[in-house]
C-alpha cells in the first residue's frame, strides 16, 4: 500500500536529515521532489498544488530552519499535511438514526460493491451487534442477486428473498417494509453498477435515494483505478450527494493518488478501506495511520487491533504456558503459524511496523507468505500425532514420507526441524534462568546493573 510514494518520501527525508542545518534552498528542493512524487503517485494536480503550498508556508519559517533537527521538523509538517489531505480524522459509519437505518451502496460495476456490502454487514453484526438485512437491487447483472445471497450466508446475516421481475425501486421498498416488520437495525441496499457512468444509472440511483432517504450513501471505488476513481466519485457526488467513500483494493494500490485526492475533490470522507478478499478484510480508514504508513512510521495501533480481533486469546494463553514450561511441540508451532496467518499476509503485517519501508523489496523477493507459513503447516500436517509431539523420532525414512506427503523436499523438512530445535533450545534456556523475567534481569546485570524503572546512568 502506497509503496511507491512511501519509498520516494523516504529518500527525500533521508537527504534532509543528513544535512543537519537547512536553508530555504534545501527546503525548496525537497518540496520540488515532493511535488513530483505526488504527481507520479497520480494525485490530482489541484490537490498537489494545495499540499505543497501548505507545507512550504510552514517549512521555510525561521522556527524550522533554526531548530535542532530541521529535517525532522519538515517530516512532521509533511505528516500533518498528509493527515489533512486524507480527511483529518476518522469518520465512522452513521448509526445515529431510527431503525431500520438504510445504507445505499453505489458505484461502477467491478468496483467490489456487492462484496463490500457483505463486508459492511459482517462488520456491523460483529462489532456493533446490529441486526442487518442485505438486499440486492441489481437486476442488470446476471446472478448479482444470487451472489449477494451467497455472501450473506457466509457472513451469517439475513438477505431479502429474491422475487423475479421486480424493479430496483420495488425491491428497495420491499426491503424497508421487511426491515420494519422484522425489526432490523440496518438495511444495506446494493444498487446496480454500470461499466461507465451513464444517465440511466444516475436516474435509477436518484429514484431509490428519494424513496428510502438513506442515512448513508456510500460510494464504492477501486483504489487501483487512480484518477478514474476520482472522476467516478465526482460524478456520483454531484448526482446523489454521497456521505462517504469505501475504497476497495487499497492494499494493492502502490501509488495512493486516489486516496489522497478523494477528500479534497468530493468533500466526502473515506470511511472504510478494503484490505483483501476475505469478508473480514475491511478496516476503518484512519488518516493518521495511513499518513504514518506513507512516511514509513508504521501503524502499530492497527497491528495491535488486528491481533486482538483475530488471535484466539484462550489458545494464545495456553500456548504461552506451554512455552514457559518448555513443553512446546510441533503441534503448538503449527497452531502458532495458523494464528499469525489469520492476521493476513506476512508482508502486510510487516508493512505495519515502523521503518520497514526500506525492506519492502527484500520481503517481496523472499515471498514469505507462500514459502514459509504454508510450507511449514503442510509439512507438520503430513506428520503423525506421535511425530508432531516427539520430533526426535524423525529419521530418514520418516522424513522422506513426510516430504512426499507435503509436496516438499527432505531438505525443507530438515530446515523446519532445525528452526524448531532452535526455538525449543531458547525456551529451555529461558526456563532454566527462571523464565523471561529472570533472563531480563541477567541481561540488565550484564549491561551494567540497570534495574527496571531506573536509568542506567
Amino acid at each position: 500500500m502506497f509503496d511507491t510514494l512511501s519509498g520516494k518520501f523516504s529518500d527525500i527525508f533521508d537527504k534532509l536529515r543528513r544535512r543537519g542545518a537547512l536553508n530555504e534552498s534545501d527546503v525548496n528542493d525537497a518540496l520540488r521532489e515532493i511535488r513530483l512524487a505526488l504527481l507520479d503517485a497520480d494525485v490530482a494536480l489541484p490537490v498537489v498544488k494545495d499540499f505543497v503550498a501548505k507545507v512550504k508556508e510552514q517549512a521555510v519559517g525561521a522556527e524550522v530552519l533554526r531548530s535542532v533537527s530541521p529535517g525532522q521538523m519538515v517530516v512532521k509538517i509533511v505528516n500533518d499535511a498528509l493527515v489533512e489531505a486524507l480527511g483529518g480524522t476518522t469518520v465512522p459509519l452513521n448509526l445515529l438514526a431510527p431503525s431500520p437505518i438504510p445504507f445505499l451502496m453505489v458505484g461502477l460495476q467491478g468496483s467490489g460493491k456487492t462484496t463490500t456490502s457483505a463486508k459492511i454487514a459482517l462488520r456491523l453484526k460483529t462489532r456493533e451487534r446490529k441486526k442487518v438485512l442485505l438486499a440486492s437491487l441489481d437486476t442488470q447483472r446476471p446472478a448479482a442477486q444470487l451472489q449477494l445471497e451467497q455472501l450473506a450466508q457466509r457472513a451469517e446475516v439475513a438477505c431479502l428473498p429474491i422475487i423475479p421481475g421486480q424493479t430496483p425501486l420495488q425491491i428497495a421498498q420491499r426491503a424497508m417494509d421487511m426491515a420494519r416488520r422484522e425489526v432490523f437495525d440496518v438495511v444495506i441496499l446494493d444498487t446496480a453498477g454500470r461499466l461507465s457512468i451513464d444517465l440511466a444509472l444516475m436516474e435509477e440511483v436518484k429514484a431509490i435515494r428519494n424513496a428510502v432517504n438513506p442515512v448513508e450513501t456510500l460510494l464504492v471505488v477501486d483504489a487501483m483505478t487512480g484518477q478514474d476513481a476520482v472522476t467516478t466519485a465526482t460524478a456520483f457526488n454531484e448526482a446523489v450527494s454521497i456521505t462517504g467513500i469505501v475504497m476497495t483494493r487499497l492494499d494493492g494500490d502502490s501509488r495512493g493518488g486516489a486516496a489522497l485526492s478523494m477528500r479534497a475533490v468530493t468533500g466526502a470522507p473515506i470511511k472504510l478501506a478494503g484490505m483483501g478478499e476475505k469478508l473480514d478484510a475491511l478496516d476503518e480508514f484512519s488518516p493518521e495511520r495511513i499518513a504514518g504508513r506513507i512516511l514509513g512510521m508504521g501503524d502499530i495501533v492497527g497491528l495491535v487491533e488486528r491481533a486482538a480481533e483475530t488471535i484466539d486469546k484462550v489458545e494464545a494463553e495456553k500456548l504461552a504456558k506451554k512455552m514457559a514450561k518448555g513443553k512446546f511441540d510441533l503441534e503448538d508451532y503449527a497452531a502458532q503459524l495458523k494464528q499469525i496467518s489469520k492476521m493476513g499476509s506476512l508482508s502486510g503485517i510487516l508493512g505495519m511496523l515502523p521503518g520497514i519501508g526500506k525492506m519492502k523489496q527484500q520481503i517481496a523477493d523472499a515471498n514469505l507468505d507462500t514459502t514459509v507459513f504454508k510450507k511449514h503447516v503442510a509439512i507438520i500436517s503430513s506428520m503423525t500425532k506421535a511425530e508432531r509431539q516427539a520430533p526426535d523420532i524423525l529419521k530418514a525414512s520418516r522424513k522422506k514420507r513426510i516430504a512426499a506427503g507435503s509436496g516438499t523436499t527432505v531438505q525443507d523438512v530438515n530446515k523446519l526441524l532445525k528452526q524448531f530445535d532452535d526455538m525449543s533450545t531458547m525456551m529451555k534456556r529461558m526456563n532454566k534462568m527462571g523464565g523471561p523475567e529472570a533472563m531480563m534481569r541477567q541481561m540488565q546485570s550484564a549491561m551494567g546493573g540497570a534495574k527496571p524503572g531506573r536509568r542506567p546512568f
